[in-house]
């Protein structure tokens, strides 16, 4: 479980096709101290576990599952990817709560800036539509975020500037790709509807 804070930017330094994925390796300095085999770690939002650590660099076995329902199978050497820590009990939840589970995988459809703010409007199908609520909670490559605006497909985020500086995000541009967990509370409760009978729910289908 996360908090959908990212504690620091790594690279990738490493990625080696192997029977069933592929092995990941990820360089950032002082990141790993501390950090055992076997420990979880968020990679763009995507629960990884820890193979080794070798000084600056782990490495973590990726599944081709995983590869194909997120963008961690367009990666590349070079690529900055967002990182987090599992939490711990006692750990301040400043965010929301993350699995590191993704739904789907969105595309930034446009960027709007303004004095006041930066909106990012994001396109995403399929049942991840449902569990978009304006003034919900979304993570987007990992990162917390509250959903400003729904609008058929879209949804909005409105960013600071620390989120840009501190994340993946502030290197992104119109037409990229984002990994995208909608609020395990809405989920819950969607999936709750569905099961009494809450197909009416989906997009497109009659009222």
């Amino acid at each position: 479980m996360f908090s959908g804070i990212v504690d620091q930017v790594g690279e990738v330094v490493a990625l080696k096709e192997v029977p069933g994925g592929c092995t990941l390796g990820i360089r950032a300095p002082g990141y790993w101290r501390g950090i055992d085999h076997g420990a979880s770690i968020a990679i763009d939002g995507v629960c990884l576990t820890v193979t080794r650590v070798a000084d600056d660099d782990a490495m973590f076995d990726v599944v081709a599952e995983t590869l194909r329902r997120s963008t961690l199978g367009r990666l590349r050497t070079g690529h900055r990817v967002n990182l987090q820590k599992s939490l711990k009990a006692g750990d301040s939840i400043d965010g929301h709560f993350v699995q590191g589970h993704v739904d789907a995988i969105g595309r930034i459809a446009r960027v709007e800036e303004s004095p006041a703010e930066s909106k990012w409007w994001y396109e995403v199908d399929g049942a991840a539509r449902c569990c978009m609520i304006p003034k919900g909670s979304v993570a987007v490559d990992g990162i917390s975020l509250t959903i400003a605006d729904v609008s058929g497909p879209l949804f909005s985020t409105a960013l600071i500037p620390t989120t840009l500086a501190r994340t993946t995000l502030g290197s992104k541009r119109e037409g990229d790709h984002v990994n995208i967990e909608t609020d395990i509370i809405a989920r819950v409760v969607l999936h709750h509807l569905e099961a009494l009978g809450g197909d009416l729910l989906r997009p497109g289908t009659a009222r």
